[in-house]
């Protein structure tokens, strides 16, 4: 197919470049075009220099950029993507993002002959690089179907969880159960050491239980190390935690362990430590002590 990818950051850089691996003819853009030129020497591909460009010959066009406003910006603009696309052409937003945008633009596509899904993705930047990734989509099975080809280019799991809008609150799901597990592997790691357990010895005993997760598996024994740079920043999670905030208002119910976290997080950001990966919570919790 031919397959636009607009969005060259952290996630959707390898994503591209796993579309191209796969035969696909990609024409990627990014606002640095240095980042679209690097791409394109490493991958077979050429780069637009507005999304427009790059949208205007696209059976699929795919995004991926940082929030509600990029996303309103490179699609609705004056040199957006929906300004020069083909009638018919399948828009994919990889962005997390709101259910309420993902609902504008889906109804923005309709009115100008464009089909729209929103596809927010969980597995963080190794999942994008081993093209691993869960996808939690909002739309309409057929347009899924089409995309099944190029998704399974860099998704282990695609899941339509209803509407447009509905990906976006799968992936809010997704965010609030990160939180609270983190949190609760931050006490428990911290209650651990404290007692004189080896970590390392714990980890490897729990993860076979009913306390087994990722987070456990993969974070328990460099959280006990103090060691916080892998993965997803928290200054993104603190960007996602209030979404999933904002939507649990207008739900009208609380979310008071989302919202302790949230908090912890922007202390732990003002600390300078917004770069750091989500583990990092644990941090927080040395400041309660």
């Amino acid at each position: 197919m031919k397959v636009s990818f607009i969005g060259l950051g952290t996630m959707g850089y390898p994503m591209a470049g796993h579309v191209s691996k796969a035969g696909h003819a990609v024409v990627v853009f990014n606002r640095s075009t240095q980042k679209a030129q690097n791409w394109c020497e490493e991958y077979t591909g050429t780069f637009a220099t507005t999304p427009a460009l790059a949208a205007q010959d696209a059976d699929i066009v795919l995004t991926c950029v940082g929030n509600d406003d990029d996303l309103r910006a490179v699609y609705l603009g004056q040199d957006g993507a929906f300004q020069q696309a083909k009638a018919g052409t399948l828009f994919i937003d990889h962005t997390t993002a709101s259910a309420e945008v993902a609902k504008e633009l889906h109804q923005a596509a309709q009115e100008r002959g464009f089909y729209f899904m929103d596809a927010p993705v969980s597995g963080g930047q190794a999942g994008a690089v081993n093209g691993v990734l869960t996808v939690m989509m909002g739309g309409e099975q057929s347009d899924l179907d089409k995309a099944q080809p190029v998704l399974d280019c860099y998704a282990k799991a695609t899941s339509l969880m209803g509407s447009v809008g509905n990906g976006q609150i799968a992936k809010m799901v997704n965010q609030i159960l990160i939180g609270g597990v983190l949190s609760g592997l931050s006490e428990g790691i911290r209650f651990a050491q404290k007692a004189g357990l080896d970590i390392a010895s714990l980890v490897e005993t729990l993860k076979h239980g009913a306390a087994g997760s990722w987070q456990l598996e993969n974070r328990g024994e460099t959280m006990a190390k103090n060691e916080f740079d892998f993965g997803f920043a928290i200054e993104w999670m603190h960007k996602d935690l209030g979404l999933c905030l904002a939507q649990a208002e207008k739900m009208g119910i609380k979310i008071p362990l989302t919202q302790a976290v949230d908090q912890d997080y922007q202390a732990l950001i003002a600390e300078g430590r917004g770069r750091q990966d989500t583990s990092v919570l644990v941090k927080a919790l040395d400041k309660k002590a």
